[in-house]
């Protein structure tokens, strides 16, 4: 949209510890999205020194133990392969193996995670796997489904496993992390009074959220359904489907969330945050009469733009002046606010627990270690063949 906005007053995102679909990361310039090159200290060092001589070395292609359950290099290349794009410029074997890294790093954490649902019995249930699978697959035919598949290099079996582990997760955090959090009002006052500045409005703003269809290939995706629109009439056909969708009653974040092809909003259901007017003054002509146009909960037809299709949603708009505590939505922010806050902290401690009371071994990390970063047959990865008619 090119507008600058502000997010609601104090609005601190927060940023899953373990992402539901191991969340896409940025890519650079060449077309691949870089790692955190920093790994755990743990991950370097566990079970190091002359005692891991004694202990007999797996397979190649074993690339970590959690618990004593192999994590495969054909796992890492799974995820691996939905986080490069393989039409940009092939990365480096340093930054290939930084990924790689990373990437395991997350699956020895799912694991870790796995396993205390199961002895706690929170493990997914075959009918809560089958209602998110067919969740899931609804949006498609037959064909466009295991096209999607082939794609990403992954099977039914495949995908049926790693909706079990993310509802598994999921379930033991709600239980033993979100269950745990309390936000009294007592909290909501002292967050106010130190933060009043940010609860003055200076010009009239407005809410929006967005849903984006380009009629292009993104290089990079991150809606939950790694959906994309590569041409104008599958751009048409998805429009229509999301506004037969919306006017059936569908939630407008949940819609953006699935389907939405901006790479910046996406995630968080479409949400733009507050855009100033005087931000509105400086976009395309048609968006701001749009927007200014509407009410408080509407959502607009789609706007073809010059880079494509966006349904706006204007979720509220403020008049300039200082927002009072009483305002339910100041309520409604600091609350958000200080439970997103309280849940970043209590999943960082949660795993950081799990973590020292499991065994772990991270061999891909012994051996980079050891090679110096000379890896080569590991940094290589073999991509799926794109298909060719859509």
């Amino acid at each position: 949209m090119h507008l600058k906005t502000r997010k609601n007053p104090g609005l601190d995102p927060s940023t899953s510890l373990v992402s539901t679909k191991l969340g896409a990361r940025d890519r650079g310039r060449s077309g691949y999205r870089r790692a955190a090159v920093l790994l755990p200290l743990a991950a370097l060092l566990s079970f190091g020194g002359a005692g891991c001589k004694q202990q007999a070395q797996p397979s190649a292609d074993v690339w970590a133990t959690v618990n004593g359950k192999e994590i495969k290099r054909d796992d890492v290349e799974k995820y691996y392969r939905t986080r490069v794009n393989p039409e940009g410029q092939e990365p480096s074997q340093e930054e290939a193996l930084s990924l790689k890294l990373n990437v395991l790093d997350e699956l020895i954490n799912n694991e870790i995670l796995l396993d205390r649902a199961k002895k706690l019995n929170l493990e997914a249930t075959d009918g809560e796997v089958e209602d998110k699978f067919t969740e899931l697959k609804s949006p498609f035919t037959e064909d466009e489904f295991q096209r999607q598949l082939k794609e990403r290099g992954v099977s039914v079996t495949d995908l049926k496993s790693d909706l079990r582990r993310q509802l598994s997760i999921q379930k033991l955090l709600n239980r033993e992390v979100v269950a745990k959090i309390s936000i009294t009002d007592q909290d909501v006052t002292e967050f106010y009074n130190a933060n009043k500045a940010q609860f003055n409005v200076a010009e009239p703003q407005y809410r929006i959220a967005q849903i984006v269809v380009t009629p292009r290939k993104e290089p990079q995706i991150r809606n939950r359904k790694n959906d994309d629109a590569t041409n104008e009439a599958e751009a048409q056909r998805k429009i229509k489907m999301l506004m037969d969708r919306l006017n059936s009653g569908a939630d407008f974040a949940q819609l953006a969330m699935d389907y939405s092809e901006d790479m910046n909003s996406a995630a968080t259901g479409g949400d733009l945050g507050y855009v100033p007017e005087s931000a509105l003054n400086q976009s395309d002509p048609l968006l701001k009469k749009t927007v200014m146009g509407m009410k408080a909960g509407q959502v607009s037809l789609p706007l073809a733009l010059k880079e494509g299709y966006r349904i706006l949603k204007l979720v509220t708009r403020e008049s300039p002046g200082q927002r009072n505590i009483a305002d339910p939505s100041v309520q409604q922010t600091i609350r958000d606010t200080l439970r997103n806050r309280k849940e970043q902290l209590l999943r960082s401690a949660y795993l950081a627990i799990a973590r020292d009371e499991a065994r772990v071994r991270n061999y891909l990390a012994e051996r980079v270690i050891e090679a110096a970063g000379k890896l080569p047959e590991a940094a290589k990865s073999e991509f799926p063949q794109k298909s060719s008619g859509h």
